[in-house]
């Protein structure tokens, strides 16, 4: 029984490889699942549709979610020490 997937050849840099392979790792998929991903998005215009419900999400909701990301960040900033003056 013959697979019909075709097989085909990439050349990229190293660095444009690691990041991929990362990238791939991240999403839980191995690197030809990634591509096959990448390229099915881009072609379908999934990746495009997606893009601009994010868009249109952070126009509706940007500054509540920028309070609670402000919000966020303040409960983990290290407490500022005060100093105390140089005894004379």
């Amino acid at each position: 029984m013959s697979s019909a997937k075709k097989q085909t050849q990439l050349r990229l840099e190293p660095e444009v490889l690691a990041a991929g392979k990362d990238a791939a790792a991240a999403r839980g998929l191995d690197f030809n699942q990634y591509v096959q991903r990448l390229i099915t998005e881009d072609t379908t215009g999934a990746r495009a549709a997606g893009m601009a419900a994010a868009q249109r999400l952070l126009d509706t909701h940007g500054d509540f979610l920028q309070s609670l990301e402000d919000e966020l960040d303040a409960q983990h900033r290290p407490a500022v020490r005060k100093s105390r003056g140089a005894a004379a």
